[in-house]
């Protein structure tokens, strides 16, 4: 009775061993195609790239492509507001012409958004034309205005007495 009773534990034993090592190992390879598929997806997200990209780039992606002339001044602005709204884009300098001329060439699926953006950078060129055409006049010119006003004014004369006492 005794012997059987070890055997049944030994059996035991060496079952639930089993089992615990089939589940490391099923658990291991999880994890393994869990890690491989992440490292999939990095490196989709690496090879797609967003907001300003060049020419080849753009035109390799195979969405067709569109183009419009911008300005000369205001690129900063413009890539800060193509980015808010997430279009991929190309900007070329012309150099040939004077001043030079700036083309920016977008995905065509992205016209709506475009539209979007030139409206914005529109804006914001319009109102920084405003602010120059109010130029403020420096602090300069102000403090000479002020020195002319301050010697055209009349002055006291100051009575000096002296008078002892005693």
């Amino acid at each position: 009775m005794q012997e059987e009773v070890e055997n049944k534990s030994v059996q035991l034993a060496i079952q639930t061993g089993k089992v615990t090592v089939k589940t490391l190992i099923k658990g291991l390879q999880a994890w393994y195609r869990h890690h491989q598929r992440k490292k999939d997806v990095a490196r989709m997200a690496k090879d797609t790239v967003k907001g300003k990209q060049s020419v080849k780039e753009l035109i390799g992606q195979g969405q067709g492509v569109s183009s419009m002339d911008i300005g000369d001044s205001g690129i900063k602005d413009f890539k800060k507001i193509a980015n808010k709204y997430g279009v991929d884009f190309a900007i070329v300098k012309d150099k040939d012409v004077e001043p030079p001329r700036y083309t920016v060439f977008f995905k065509a699926k992205d016209a709506d958004a475009i539209t979007q953006i030139l409206k914005e950078y529109a804006a914001k060129q319009t109102k920084k034309k405003e602010k120059a055409a109010e130029k403020k006049p420096s602090i300069l010119q102000k403090l000479k205005k002020f020195k002319e006003q301050v010697a055209a004014m009349p002055r006291k004369d100051k009575e000096k007495r002296k008078e002892q006492e005693r």
